[in-house]
């Protein structure tokens, strides 16, 4: 039992092909998984890892940040902002990335824009496996 999945972001297709599930988070605040014959459904994506679980029960894993996902039939289609895929993900810029957001916050907790580039890091740690 699968479903037809494809991943896209402005400059590529991330992943075109079969899942058994694939697990998003939507801005509505939670996670949610779709399988063979969910009920259609269109949402907004946050920065979050989205994962697919695959037939043999391996699982791909993608750093999006921002976008939509949608379920027609057994198709899930995420359009994202950016996404990467775990394998293309600089750890070490992703590291960088998440001290520098971390030390802005320190000084201005309020600052909008670091606490999303500490979010975009913290996502691309998670996804990569060094977080």
């Amino acid at each position: 039992m699968t479903l037809t999945v494809d991943l896209v972001s402005p400059e590529a297709v991330l992943y075109e092909g079969e899942a058994a599930m694939v697990v998003a988070r939507t801005t509505s605040g939670g996670d949610i998984a779709f399988q063979q014959g969910h009920q259609p459904f269109l949402g907004g994506l946050g920065t979050w890892p989205v994962r697919l679980i695959l037939d043999d029960g391996g699982e791909v894993r993608f750093a999006v940040h921002g976008g939509f996902v949608e379920v027609s039939g057994d198709r899930v289609i995420v359009l994202s902002d950016v996404a990467e895929v775990a394998e293309g993900i600089d750890v070490e810029r992703a590291r960088v990335a998440k001290a520098a957001a971390e030390e802005a916050l320190r000084s201005d907790p309020d600052n909008e824009i670091a606490a999303a580039a500490l979010a975009r890091a913290q996502v691309r740690l998670e996804v990569a496996g060094a977080s």
